[in-house]
């Protein structure tokens, strides 16, 4: 079927119109987070609106990316993956579970701790059910109560908890849940505390 020209300018124009109208939603949300956060310095709005590589394809593609790009997305986070120094990728569940219980992890009010050196949390609970008496937890991801009771503790396990806390884009392109180590959130010893927490059998988590 042949276009006429007439309908090849409508498309070009709606086409237009469109990206007009999303660049127009992306200015106005930035306009809108900016005066929400009004203490926010530049340092922080520059860290958290610049999109790097992976956010930029994962907006592109609406959270979907085609087989090529996924494969993309996965081969360069694999690349990002960093790991304590001695390669002990489980610690002590108990520092896990503070980190875990701590809810200001990630928020931009968050960012300059008003206690010198004081732990930036991980907001677990602001997604994930983990110890069951903890009444105030989240369900944007997956309930992650008995996580070590069904994982176990075995090498092969402990690392890939330990890689998919660090970078998740790794295993799951366009994922929700933050990229902990990668983005410096959290150390590779915090992350490893927080894979204690998860598998260790005497974790609440697992009780």
């Amino acid at each position: 079927m042949r276009l006429s020209a007439n309908a090849i300018v409508f498309v070009l124009v709606s086409a237009s119109s469109v990206a007009a109208a999303d660049k127009a939603a992306v200015s106005n949300t930035e306009a809108t987070m900016r005066r929400s956060f009004s203490t926010a310095m530049p340092d922080d709005w520059k860290a958290r609106l610049k999109q790097d590589e992976v956010q930029a394809l994962c907006s592109q593609y609406r959270n979907n990316p085609p087989p090529k790009i996924t494969a993309r997305i996965l081969a360069s986070q694999q690349r990002t993956l960093r790991y304590p120094p001695g390669g002990k990728m489980i610690g002590d569940w108990r520092e896990g579970e503070k980190l875990a219980s701590i809810g200001t992890g990630g928020q931009l009010s968050a960012i300059r701790p008003e206690v010198p050196g004081a732990p930036r949390g991980g907001n677990c609970y602001a997604c994930h059910t983990l110890a069951s008496s903890e009444v105030a937890a989240g369900n944007l991801g997956p309930s992650l109560t008995g996580f070590g009771k069904m994982r176990g503790t075995s090498p092969d396990a402990v690392k890939r908890t330990y890689e998919q806390i660090f970078n998740v884009q790794a295993f799951y392109p366009c994922s929700m849940m933050p990229r902990f180590g990668h983005n410096g959130w959290l150390t590779p010893e915090q992350i490893a505390d927080a894979v204690a927490f998860l598998l260790d059998p005497q974790s609440p988590v697992n009780k």
